[in-house]
């Protein structure tokens, strides 16, 4: 019995030193199967492909994944056998092999199969065997006889996004395609709750879901075609990491990438298990990873925080009302609590209504996308304009971020709540959206005026120093907000200027100030009419954003 005892020991030992070498370099291929305990290296030494046990994970499970062999800490960037992990026996192993169909097949020790690619068409003719590469991006590669590619860890997602690696969401495909899927818990790679992918009802935006529920919500594509770059700094004395990006539309399918410099720190985009797509940077000086960015990056920025008709200000980092809405709840509202959103001020009728336009924004959820060979806005505009229930829509040409080419335009437009809505400036992810209002006739510019007692303040300012002198100041007060005509703000605006003009001129004139009792005037109480001016400028030009 104690000799039994012994053999069956020193075979599991000679087993566990002879299994590290049944792996190929950088390859697997066909008859030399891949054992715990042994590894796969790319040709550059950067990842590694084997079986890895998470550290609270139950012991004796094993899971079958590629993570960072440059980097102390065990970062794990794709598993294939998420949901199925493998027990580790000494006596009967797992393994990973390449099939004579040259497909990739985890088998648990009983010789179950576990995980396979099963999307490699059947045994070539051809004398020489495939092989499967992992290339030195982290991207392992099933290759045929000749060398063409047959399948690769980069088309089948997990929780992680490497430089190089392409996010497809094809216009058609059921669900939007696939999703990043979080893992279940920091040790547990088994899917978790949150995903991050395409709309699966127009592919035109980008979601983090909480299960069904939309966690953070991008801008709708613009159809620009990015070929930007951002720049990150690390921390204080960290490297500065620069990644460029790029968003093509095909016709077939939308395409996202992005690349760093080749001597960039290691760098991934990952959905975290708490519900955050973060990027994140290894600092070589500190020996951990680092957040460059994360989003959501502000609760305002959370889907439908504001409320309907509410939006995010990126400025301001809260929620405020859209032109012409005001508080659902102002008592909520005041407390910080904007779920309630907005409502309008003035009812539509639709036959006196008009569109104003809101530069700068982040179009809301909900849309519909209608007339697909529209190319001028105007028709956009007469779409909306011509259905009573439409309360907004948004133009843009898609035809710069097509490689094909061709006039292909985006109309959207909206019939229900205006629901998770930002102003987020300028730029080429932003939208200039077309709000409903009533009796709002199109030639009006959007003004926001501020309280008109700060104009009769100046006022009293200005009556001070200039006594019965005969000045004609021309005002208009609004309470609240209105729109303001071209045709009244221009000479309005004109007579300050004038005036103030004639009274300079009347000071250069008299060489010093003197009103009645003949004391001087100080340079404080000038200073007063200028402010006057000011804020009699500020308040005509002061727009709603």
């Amino acid at each position: 019995m104690a000799g039994w005892l012994a053999f069956t020991c020193c075979a599991g030992a000679l087993i566990l030193l002879f299994l590290p070498s049944l792996a190929s370099e950088d390859r697997l291929v066909s008859g030399k199967p891949l054992y715990p305990g042994a590894t796969v290296i790319s040709d550059g030494g950067a990842f590694a492909l084997g079986f890895f046990a998470p550290s609270n994970s139950t012991p004796g499970k094993l899971y079958l994944g590629i993570w960072y062999n440059d980097i102390p800490e065990l970062t794990v960037v794709w598993v294939a056998n998420r949901k199925k992990p493998v027990t580790d026996n000494t006596f009967s192993p797992p393994t990973v092999s390449l099939s004579n169909s040259s497909n990739l097949v985890l088998s648990d020790g009983g010789g179950r199969v576990i995980w396979t690619t099963d999307a490699v068409a059947s045994t070539s003719s051809s004398s020489s065997p495939s092989m499967a590469v992992l290339d030195n991006t982290g991207n392992l590669v099933v290759r045929s006889p000749n060398g063409s590619m047959l399948w690769q860890s980069f088309d089948h997602y997990t929780d992680t996004v490497l430089p190089g690696m392409k996010l497809r969401f094809k216009y058609g495909a059921q669900g939007g395609g696939q999703h990043l899927v979080s893992w279940k818990g920091p040790g547990d790679p088994s899917p978790g709750r949150f995903s991050y992918g395409a709309d699966p009802a127009t592919h035109l935006q980008i979601f983090v879901w909480d299960g069904d529920r939309p966690v953070v919500r991008s801008s709708p594509w613009t159809g620009y075609l990015v070929v930007s770059e951002r720049q990150y700094q690390q921390d204080n004395n960290g490297a500065a990491v620069v990644v460029y990006l790029s968003v093509v539309d095909d016709g077939e399918e939308i395409c996202m990438t992005y690349t760093v410099a080749a001597d960039a720190p290691r760098i991934r985009y990952v959905v975290t298990h708490s519900g955050e797509y973060q990027l994140r940077s290894w600092s070589n000086k500190s020996s951990v990873w680092l957040v460059l960015s994360r989003w959501p990056s502000q609760e305002c920025k959370r889907y439908g925080y504001c409320g309907p008709y509410g939006y995010c200000d990126d400025l301001a980092r809260t929620c405020k009302c859209l032109h012409g809405f005001e508080p659902a709840n102002t008592e909520e509202w005041d407390k910080g609590r904007f779920s309630a959103g907005c409502r309008r001020k003035d009812l539509l009728d639709c036959r006196d209504d008009g569109f104003l336009a809101l530069p700068g924004m982040k179009s809301p959820d909900g849309f519909t996308r209608v007339g697909r060979d529209m190319s001028t806005s105007e028709e956009c505009a007469a779409e909306c304009r011509r259905n009573c229930s439409c309360v907004a829509y948004a133009y843009a040409n898609l035809s710069s971020g097509r490689r094909s080419g061709g006039n292909v335009s985006r109309c959207l437009v909206w019939s229900g709540d205006l629901v998770d809505t930002a102003k987020i400036g300028e730029g080429l992810d932003s939208d200039t959206l077309y709000l409903r209002l009533a009796g709002f006739n199109g030639e009006l510019v959007g003004i926001k005026s501020p309280s008109f007692l700060l104009i009769l303040s100046s006022l009293t300012y200005l009556h001070d120093f200039m006594g019965h002198f005969p000045f004609l100041i021309v005002c208009m007060f609004s309470i609240g907000e209105r729109t303001w005509s071209i045709a009244w703000r221009i000479p309005v605006l004109g007579t300050g200027v004038v005036a103030l003009s004639i009274f300079l001129a009347w000071l250069k004139f008299k060489g010093t100030c003197r009103v009645f009792s003949n004391e001087k005037v100080h340079l404080t109480t000038l200073n007063h009419a200028c402010t006057f001016v000011y804020y009699f400028t500020v308040t005509l030009d002061y727009k709603i954003f």
